[in-house]
């Protein structure tokens, strides 16, 4: 009688997973949006407007140029961008919003 694998599941450490974006794409968690305005007005989050501004999780690894070489990424892990309001796809991970964009809908790195 033949024995059966078992497939060992792909688990990583904490239970985490882990988003690898492809080409020049890139992963931005956008920060939260200021609940109340410089007059000490409280806002709604219906009245809060999505900040163009995040701190970059997860880079790709360039876009594949015509002589098959990687183009070098502007922005890195751990940097904090400004980006157009209507940039990338917006998707969920566990209890974190981010959002996957191509790195030219990025405008500035803030230092």
């Amino acid at each position: 009688m033949a024995k059966k694998k078992k497939k060992a599941a792909k688990k990583t450490a904490g239970g985490k997973i882990k988003i690898q974006p492809l080409g020049d794409r890139v992963v931005v968690e956008r920060e939260d949006a200021e609940d109340v305005t410089a007059g000490g007005i409280v806002l709604p989050d219906s009245a809060q407007d999505k900040p163009a501004r995040g701190l970059v999780r997860s880079v790709g690894d360039g876009r594949l140029l015509d002589d098959g070489t990687r183009s070098v990424l502007q922005v890195k892990v751990g940097n904090r961008v400004l980006f157009s309001s209507y940039a990338g796809e917006q998707f969920k991970l566990g209890e974190q919003e981010l959002l996957l964009m191509r790195e030219e809908d990025i405008l500035a790195v803030i230092e």
